[in-house]
């Protein structure tokens, strides 16, 4: 990988540049760039919806359809053309990745239109996109223009074109960031001193906008474009142009790549106009086709789920587990006997070692709680014993009490007596 070089300034020292360390490829990182819109060439050889069974013409007359719708509905919303470019190209980008049979075209062009006025910062509601998108349906179909019934199907209709744009969003990566050559036109006509020349830049500009349907976009930078567009523009009005040396090695674009985008572009002049219900029944039938091979595999994962349930579940099966633990058990050698001292403290270490963290734990604190009940037991016999001690004490002091109170109870009922016999005497 090539360093790149950065310049370190100190006060003391003059500049030095000191390569910078190089980035190491985690595998888990995400650029967000501009070159990143360009997709490389496998993902045109066999895209999504080809893989489900449509062929490459309707699936380009589907996506030049899109792109008209788009901007049919962005005139009629009064957008800029910023927005509507930015709109065709997210419908572009995102059917290189998903597939047209199983994301309907009309509800993703709407989620598309519907972002790239949020980005473009020209917000507009989302019921005025299904309105217009509903015009447009019965103008190509010529019926009877009617407004749109508010009523359960247009609330369905609404969370559909909600999902798509979130749909669009994670398909992007959220790089929703688009550099339209548009503004490249008006600097490369300037520097070529042809930007009075009202007619040139008006044709490549249109030509620009038409180039929106292809997929020139997908393919190359907006400077190949721009460039492609001019060069269009100043051979069809005879307009020569700096040859010696060419004007486009001016902006880095080689003529190989601006002649391919002529090409491409002059091809999309060629294709006759279709029918769009004839295009919505090719898709309706390939549709219906991918419903039921899905439905059949969601009833073939189901029924084998059931088997295996069936088996886990059957005694067979339990009673083949059991004959395979005999055997082994059987075949396993038998140990020597030993004692029943070393017997036990091996089978406890054994126990320990086999336990996992949490059966420890709650070992540890089991244990913990019984020294704590024995440690309680404990002290409330001994507070017992000493309640025992305390109230024999007290007895005993009280019954020495009674005695010596009697004891002198009866010393005075014996004096008192010999008293008396000794005043009777006299």
């Amino acid at each position: 990988m090539a360093t790149i070089p950065t310049i370190v300034q100190n006060q003391s020292k003059p500049s030095v540049t000191t390569p910078a360390k190089p980035i190491k490829n985690t595998g888990r990182k995400i650029v967000l760039t501009l070159h990143n819109c360009l997709l490389p060439e496998s993902a045109f050889k066999e895209t999504p919806s080809q893989a489900d069974g449509l062929d490459i013409e309707t699936e380009t007359d589907l996506r030049i359809l899109g792109c008209e719708m788009i901007q049919t509905a962005g005139i009629l919303l009064k957008l800029p053309q910023v927005a509507m470019a930015t709109g065709q190209m997210y419908l572009q980008r995102f059917y290189y990745s998903k597939s047209f049979v199983r994301y309907p075209m009309e509800t993703m062009a709407m989620g598309s239109i519907y972002l790239a006025s949020k980005v473009e910062e020209k917000p507009c509601r989302i019921r005025d996109v299904i309105n217009v998108f509903h015009h447009i349906k019965q103008v190509r179909a010529q019926k009877t223009i009617s407004p749109l019934i508010v009523d359960q199907n247009y609330i369905e209709l609404k969370n559909q074109v909600i999902k798509a744009e979130r749909r669009i969003l994670k398909e992007l990566g959220f790089c929703v960031h688009v550099k339209h050559p548009h503004k490249l036109i008006v600097v490369y006509l300037q520097l070529l001193q042809y930007e009075k020349n009202r007619q040139l830049m008006q044709l490549a500009w249109n030509y620009m906008n038409d180039a929106l349907r292809t997929d020139v976009f997908m393919r190359f930078p907006p400077e190949t474009i721009a460039c492609a567009c001019i060069y269009l523009t100043a051979r069809k009005i005879g307009l020569p142009l700096p040859n010696n040396p060419h004007w486009f090695l001016l902006f880095k674009v080689t003529e190989e790549d601006i002649r391919e985008v002529c090409i491409r572009i002059l091809q999309l002049y060629k294709r006759a106009k279709v029918n769009p219900e004839e295009l919505e029944s090719k898709v309706d039938g390939l549709r219906r086709i991918y419903q039921a091979n899905k439905q059949k595999q969601a009833q073939k994962e189901q029924e084998n789920s059931k088997t295996e349930d069936k088996k886990a579940d059957s005694p067979t099966a339990s009673t083949s587990k059991e004959l395979n633990r005999r055997d082994k058990k059987e075949k396993s050698p038998k140990t020597p006997p030993l004692s029943s001292k070393y017997h036990s403290s091996h089978k406890s270490k054994k126990d320990r070692r086999s336990r996992s963290p949490y059966d420890r734990k709650r070992e540890y604190s089991s244990k913990r709680h019984k020294s704590r009940s024995r440690d309680r037991e404990l002290d409330r016999s001994r507070e017992r014993r000493q309640d025992d001690k305390r109230g024999r004490g007290i007895s005993r002091k009280y019954d020495d009490y009674d005695r010596s109170k009697s004891s002198r109870d009866g010393r005075e009922s014996r004096d008192g007596r010999e008293s008396r016999d000794e005043k009777r005497k006299h």
